[in-house]
């Protein structure tokens, strides 16, 4: 099944996203469909904060090391677009095309801080991305993400808006991570026929694949979800050794030759 037909609005796959060839392998053996990148786990790896701190030929190049490590497709998790104008965002998608990406989401927060675009901007943005990825040889699936909600810069009608909008302006799919309410969810994902992905974090992390599949999501995207559970192991790891001297928190970890298994 392509990457396309994975997106059926009432039957969500998982897009799970993993930070290094590793992850990708494991996802993938234990049953991931298809894999995305993520750009604050990917950061993370860098020993880099989220947000702007990736250059695009570091995504790139993080991105082909993803896709040699797994035989399923794999998207992008691309800021936005790394650079303001259109034809930037149109170069991106040209370049990852070239690598071998499956498709990439694109957001309309302005790095290197979290700021919306405006609203003409966003859309000229995603309809210069759009038609860079018709022109491809090889299918590709753009995702054009409404960011201001979650970044706190603008309210739900505006995210709607700017999702019908991206919608005629030729993405492929739409993204709203993390509205306020599941009634806003709602909203979005009526506010279009195209798929709509749902990032499953925080407190939407509490409801299943069923409860989203019988809201007609398409998609369900992990973001640094997963990457930040490994972190928190980490985290309450070295607490416990550095503060009581106790090591038996890390009893807890996967046997090896499991993870073996599932790498070869």
């Amino acid at each position: 099944m392509s990457f396309r037909d994975l997106h059926t609005p009432g039957d969500p796959f998982i897009l799970a996203n993993a930070w290094d060839a590793g992850s990708a392998k494991m996802l993938a053996a234990l049953g991931a469909k298809a894999i995305a990148t993520s750009s604050a786990a990917h950061a993370f790896t860098l020993g880099r904060p989220d947000g702007g701190t990736v250059t695009r030929d570091e995504a790139l190049a993080h991105a082909q090391d993803l896709i040699a490590a797994v035989d399923v497709p794999v998207s992008g998790d691309f800021e936005n677009g790394f650079g303001h104008a259109p034809e930037t965002c149109a170069e991106t998608v040209r370049l990852s095309g070239e690598v071998g990406l499956a498709g990439i989401c694109i957001e309309d927060a302005a790095f290197p801080d979290d700021a919306a675009y405006p609203f003409s901007e966003a859309v000229e943005r995603i309809h210069a991305a759009a038609a860079a990825a018709r022109a491809l040889p090889n299918d590709f699936f753009l995702v054009a993400r409404a960011d201001g909600v979650m970044n706190g810069h603008y309210e739900i009608d505006e995210a709607i808006r700017r999702v019908q909008a991206f919608d005629a302006a030729g993405a492929d799919g739409l993204y709203v991570p993390l509205p306020k309410t599941m009634d806003d969810l709602k909203r979005v994902i009526a506010a279009t026929s195209k798929p709509v992905n749902v990032l499953v974090a925080g407190p939407y992390a509490k409801h299943s694949r069923d409860f989203y599949a019988a809201l007609g999501a398409a998609r369900l995207s992990l973001g640094s979800a997963l990457a930040r559970v490994t972190h928190k192991a980490i985290h309450d790891a070295a607490m416990q050794m550095f503060g009581d001297g106790a090591f038996d928190t890390l009893t807890q970890g996967m046997p090896g030759g499991d993870v073996d298994t599932l790498l070869s």
